[in-house]
């Protein structure tokens, strides 16, 4: 289960890790975010950059190193990662990849809802969703050909994204192939309720009965 951190937002650990390399101010900590791609591999509001640095310091993850001047710019913090700081990091990796959390993904939403829409509206839909998604694949598999001198540690998270990428294809296309061979269980009922706009005694039930909980 996961721990109630003083810091939450995953932008902390985005800074976190960034400052442990070397002290530098925020502005500089976003375009090194963003240069590594940062927010394609979490949830990042940028506009909350400040905030998180300053609960960071509050709570002692973070320590002002000094200030910088460039130019005519405004006078710029300067942060250095504490030994506390390097504790939180590490235990929050820790957790991250040792405790497994169930994630809930839009798709997952979508589906769960799915008998609104039709079979051949699904099938439609679906389809559209592979070629965005074989297209996003391989663009991805592009870009991690054009990496091979990049060390393969800091190419991780890239390959299991296109790995569950690649694995909800897979299921994508199956789905869509029971659909329109006719093997997909209770695809009568699912056609005949949109057809006719009644709900067939059956679903009806199920759906008085409710889902099994996970």
């Amino acid at each position: 289960m996961a721990k109630r951190r003083k810091v939450s937002n995953l932008l902390g650990l985005a800074v976190l890790s960034t400052v442990s390399v070397k002290p530098m101010h925020p502005y500089e900590m976003a375009s090194l975010m963003r240069e590594r791609g940062k927010d394609h591999d979490m949830d990042i509001k940028w506009g909350s950059l400040y905030t998180v640095v300053g609960n960071l310091e509050k709570h002692g993850f973070l320590a002002v190193e000094g200030s910088t001047r460039e130019g005519a710019r405004p006078e710029r913090t300067v942060y250095r990662i504490t030994d506390a700081g390097l504790e939180e990091l590490a235990d929050w990796v820790r957790e991250l990849i040792g405790v497994p959390e169930r994630e809930r993904p839009r798709f997952e939403a979508g589906l769960s809802v799915l008998g609104a829409l039709g079979p051949d509206e699904t099938v439609s839909l679906l389809r559209g969703r592979l070629d965005t998604m074989e297209r996003q694949i391989a663009d991805e598999q592009a870009a991690l050909d054009a990496s091979s001198e990049v060390p393969r540690l800091f190419l991780v998270e890239s390959e299991y994204d296109l790995a569950i990428r690649r694995a909800e294809a897979a299921w994508v296309r199956g789905f869509v192939a029971e659909i329109e061979d006719g093997s997909l269980p209770g695809l009568d009922l699912w056609r005949t309720f949109h057809e006719t706009g009644k709900v067939p005694p059956e679903i009806a039930e199920l759906a008085e009965r409710g889902a099994p909980e996970d």
